[in-house]
């Protein structure tokens, strides 16, 4: 895998936890999201669930590109440090909690991924 093919599936990353964090923002616009049919409408056409949307769109073509050109078992890892992103993003924009074994699963998964990244290297 190459620095080119490496950013792409960063940028698929970014978007992911971007598409997420529109959500989660727009379902904060609305104190009773899931009471009736109308409330549910009225949420999924909502511009930040529909923009979440969009990004995830945007981001599942990009993600098809990606594994034409990378070897899924490669790039499917590294997609996982959207967990690390969501979970320093989620401290910083909504707040949320980060406690000593967020942080310590967070260095574990970055462990993972370069494991994963190294047997790549020489395989």
């Amino acid at each position: 895998m190459n620095l080119v093919q490496f950013l792409l599936i960063l940028a698929n990353t970014l978007m992911l936890v971007t598409g997420q964090f529109l959500w989660k923002y727009g379902l904060m616009q609305r104190e009773k999201a899931f009471e009736s049919l109308r409330s549910i409408l009225e949420l999924l056409f909502s511009p930040y669930i529909l923009g979440g949307l969009f990004v995830y769109g945007c981001a599942t073509v990009l993600w098809l590109f990606i594994v034409s050109k990378v070897d899924l078992g490669l790039a499917y890892p590294i997609q996982s440090l959207a967990y690390i992103l969501s979970i320093v993003g989620a401290y910083y924009v909504f707040g949320e909690s980060l406690s000593g074994l967020k942080i310590a699963g967070c260095l574990l998964i970055l462990a993972g991924v370069a494991c994963i990244g190294l047997s790549a290297r020489y395989a």
